[in-house]
């Protein structure tokens, strides 16, 4: 088997993975959001510690740690990725899920925007297009459902902003992760703390304390771990091994079963309005991949190109 087809069966794992999950933290619909973030911090921290245990890298957090401009970066990155966490992790609680579907939709066209606006990078006038119909479509459900789609928002701005954040970082994905969720750890904990001693409720009114009191919650929670970084793992496996155009197409999948599981699974009504913007957002993104694809060909034509004329 080829590296760039090992390369895509890695990032059709991930997505895959990232897509059902909401099936997995609705097994946890009755504990708090936050607490469930809080384990999540804290079992991920444990699963990339032991991975880079096993690598040898441990050594590389602390290079991290000890530049302040790195750590300032890393430390926005760790509340950008945190908000996105928790901001999923309760639409799927709160039934939201079609929301966030809309929000991991959009993230690709937020992220040019946001490269647009904060690195001046050019767009074509297909990009301006699938950005534009993208506006409309959230425009569409504003007017519709009189409220515009906040978690769908601040799950593609949050997650655009941490990609913004993490071009900065001079690390590894997993490195950098690591790195996010060890500065997250004191918060969690202190949250957790707050929960089993003190009896804290949260943003819902209601306290759980379910780790170490209910055996099938906390292997759940325990396992979120898991959940959280083997799809990264393997999408950083993927990224060294497929185009960025390809990492593009294959990561719909990811939202788009993100969608199938809130409609089929979890049964959330899909209004007319939800009708009208769904397809203008599907519309945009495939004149978005065209775009990108376009692009990748026309660079990987100039790349040859430059290397034959310097052989010559």
């Amino acid at each position: 088997m080829s590296e760039a087809r090992k390369g895509i069966l890695a990032m059709m794992g991930a997505c895959c993975i990232w897509g059902l999950s909401g099936l997995y933290y609705k097994l946890l619909a009755h504990v708090p959001p936050l607490e469930v973030l809080s384990h999540r911090t804290l079992w991920s921290l444990v699963f990339f510690g032991i991975v880079l245990a096993a690598q040898g890298r441990l050594g590389e957090i602390a290079r991290l740690l000890r530049a302040p401009r790195v750590l300032a970066l890393v430390f926005l990155a760790a509340v950008m990725i945190s908000t996105n966490w928790f901001l999923f992790i309760y639409s799927v609680l709160v039934g939201s899920a079609m929301e966030a579907s809309l929000g991991y939709y959009i993230f690709p066209l937020v992220a040019v925007t946001l490269g647009f606006v904060m690195l001046g990078e050019r767009l074509s006038a297909g990009k301006w297009a699938a950005v534009g119909l993208a506006a409309l479509a959230v425009g569409v459900l504003t007017w519709g459902l009189g409220v515009a789609p906040w978690i769908s928002l601040a799950l593609a701005f949050t997650f655009g902003c941490y990609g913004l954040l993490k071009r900065g970082a001079p690390a590894g994905p997993l490195v950098s992760v690591t790195t996010e969720v060890l500065l997250l750890s004191p918060l969690a904990l202190f949250w957790l703390w707050g929960v089993h001693v003190q009896g804290w409720e949260g943003l819902v009114g209601r306290n759980l304390g379910t780790f170490g009191h209910d055996a099938r919650d906390s292997l759940i929670l325990a396992a979120s771990g898991v959940l959280t970084g083997g799809p990264l793992i393997l999408f950083s496996y993927a990224s060294k091994r497929v185009s960025f155009a390809t990492v593009g197409l294959v990561q719909y999948l990811n939202p788009t079963l993100q969608f199938l599981v809130a409609t089929l699974a979890f049964a959330e009504p899909m209004t007319r309005w939800h009708g009208i913007a769904f397809p203008l957002i599907w519309i945009a993104l495939a004149i978005y991949s065209w775009e990108s694809l376009r692009q990748d060909r026309a660079a990987r034509r100039a790349a040859v190109s430059a290397g034959m004329s310097a052989t010559t």
